[in-house]
């Protein structure tokens, strides 16, 4: 029996500038998110990148006074290694300059010019060059972009692909699949655009205007729409039309589909541009596109380069540590609503979700450990060897630690990371409280067996929440199981234990060697 398959992807980065906070918080989400299903023990392909057409890179290239292949080259690196930084954990880093892909996006309007869904006519239109998109007279608000941006009146003979073809088509894709688009305001929002009148979308540009973009097969004067090119990188990374790789296109985009992430600003693309260019080459669609909210800034404005408003993963990595800031980006924020950032935020999240709650039960269990049963650890309420009978609070204590592996599996197939680690949290909670309720130090000098019973009680609870954390941490949950003597999983060089084991309850042993930790997570304080 072959094994669940999951294929996700991140929108494709501009190089027209370097990473920022919000394109941070896309792709470590996304990570997670991978690293979730791998977890599970599924088959992931997890593809991020860049997308290196366009007029904007051209404009960044000539004014730094560089040919738009070594700027390309180098912001590509650029980003590469910032989410290496980050540990995100792709498989694919897809770019728009692959001779590969460049060939796959002329053969795809090859194929739709010889079926007569590519046309040529002349057209007038107002141009957003910072989003590469034509609008017409009725989008513009107060004279520009819907997005704020300025505009110019651009007149010209250009090549049309027939979107307006695919409308009833997609309509209907999207009624009968209600998960197609996710959350449910970005569907509606999507069924409200094609509900109105869909024109075709221009897919071309004249080198006379633009020089830095892909060769249209039917006409050397022109180069293909950036749009028209990211967008197909998806599937091409898979195999689309690719001689040699049709096997591989069959079993990732056909049989266990493909779901993205992207920015809300970007919404529109990918649900109504590029479905109707896949209807129209006869592609499957993919399962899911999730539609991811903004990052705020103090202004309560989305973070832009343009504004000058955005947060460097830098800096926040120098106030806390690479690990803690995966975990504020997933923590912090519900995916596909918008939410506010800042230096005290990530602080708070991190003194008291990593410092005071896990890190804080760690350090007083294998203290106490150290203490009373000389680092070993002690028989459990559910082991042979314990003569402990279970109390009211241990009983429920151990059923919420059982059921919350189940409940952050039905979060990540959600979507729903936020809520995924907070029922761990919730668990790591409710065990500083029982153990303050116990209080196994005081326990000890009275009834030993049973101060040891409340102790392997906090251990298996370390042990399930920091398995259910480490997509978000990895490294650091490596280091907290291997503290606690759980390191079968990295012994036989495998990235996660087994999904059964962890909610399994007893998986430590009586006697298992148990380390006095060190701080895993020390408060973090000031400003970068």
């Amino acid at each position: 029996m072959s094994k669940h398959k999951f294929y996700l992807t991140t929108p494709l980065y501009y190089v027209n500038d370097k990473p920022h906070l919000g394109t941070a918080y896309a792709t470590i989400n996304a990570d997670v998110l991978s690293r979730y299903h791998r977890l599970f023990g599924h088959e992931v392909k997890f593809l991020t990148g860049t997308d290196e057409h366009g007029q904007k890179v051209q404009q960044t290239a000539v004014k730094n006074g560089r040919e738009p292949q070594a700027h390309c080259d180098e912001l590509s690196l650029v980003f590469k290694n910032a989410w290496t930084e980050l540990e995100v954990q792709f498989d694919i880093f897809f770019r728009t300059t692959d001779s590969f892909h460049k060939k796959t996006v002329q053969s795809v309007l090859q194929e739709l010019y010889d079926k007569g869904d590519i046309y040529s006519d002349t057209y007038e239109g107002w141009y957003a060059i910072s989003e590469e998109i034509f609008y017409t007279e009725k989008d513009l608000v107060n004279g520009k972009s819907p997005n704020g941006n300025d505009v110019v009146n651009i007149k010209e003979k250009n090549y049309f692909f027939k979107m307006s073809k695919y409308q009833k088509q997609l309509i209907d894709h999207i009624e009968k699949n209600p998960n197609f688009i996710q959350p449910e305001n970005r569907r509606n929002e999507t069924l409200g655009f094609l509900r109105q009148p869909l024109g075709d979308l221009c897919i071309s540009r004249p080198k006379t205007r633009l020089s830095w973009g892909i060769e249209i097969p039917f006409d050397h004067d022109y180069v293909t729409y950036v749009w028209f090119d990211a967008l197909l990188n998806y599937a091409v990374a898979v195999g689309l039309k690719q001689q040699g790789r049709e096997e591989e296109f069959k079993t990732w985009w056909q049989e266990a589909g493909a779901y993205h992430m992207i920015g809300k600003d970007i919404l529109i693309t990918h649900t109504v541009y590029w479905p109707t260019m896949l209807m129209a080459i006869g592609v499957n669609l993919p399962k899911m596109i999730f539609a991811t909210g903004w990052l705020l800034n103090k202004d309560s404005e989305k973070m832009s380069k343009s504004r000058g408003s955005v947060m460097d993963p830098k800096e926040m990595i120098k106030l806390v540590g690479i690990e803690p800031l995966r975990y504020f980006l997933v923590r912090e924020f519900r995916l596909g609503q918008d939410g506010p950032a800042s230096h005290e935020l990530i602080i708070n999240r991190v003194n008291t979700d990593l410092a005071n709650n896990i890190g804080n039960l760690l350090s007083r269990t294998t203290n106490l450990i150290d203490k009373f049963f000389s680092g070993k650890a002690p028989a459990g309420p559910n082991t042979k060897d314990a003569s402990i009978t279970h109390d009211t609070s241990t009983a429920a204590l151990i059923e919420l630690s059982t059921h919350t592996p189940q409940k952050v599996y039905e979060c990540v197939q959600a979507f729903s990371l936020s809520e995924a680690i907070e029922h761990v949290m919730n668990l790591l909670t409710e065990t500083n409280r029982y153990l303050e309720e116990k209080a196994p130090w005081k326990m000890a000098k009275t009834n030993l067996p049973e101060a040891g019973s409340t102790l392997y009680v906090a251990l298996e609870v370390l042990r399930i929440s920091a398995s259910l954390l480490l997509p978000v941490m990895p490294n650091k949950m490596t280091s907290l199981l291997c503290t606690i003597g759980v390191c079968e999983f990295k012994a036989a060089k495998t990235a996660n234990p087994n999904w059964h084991d962890i909610g399994t309850w007893g998986f430590i042993k009586p006697g298992t060697p148990i380390k006095k930790a060190e701080p895993l997570f020390p408060r973090a304080e000031g400003t970068p």
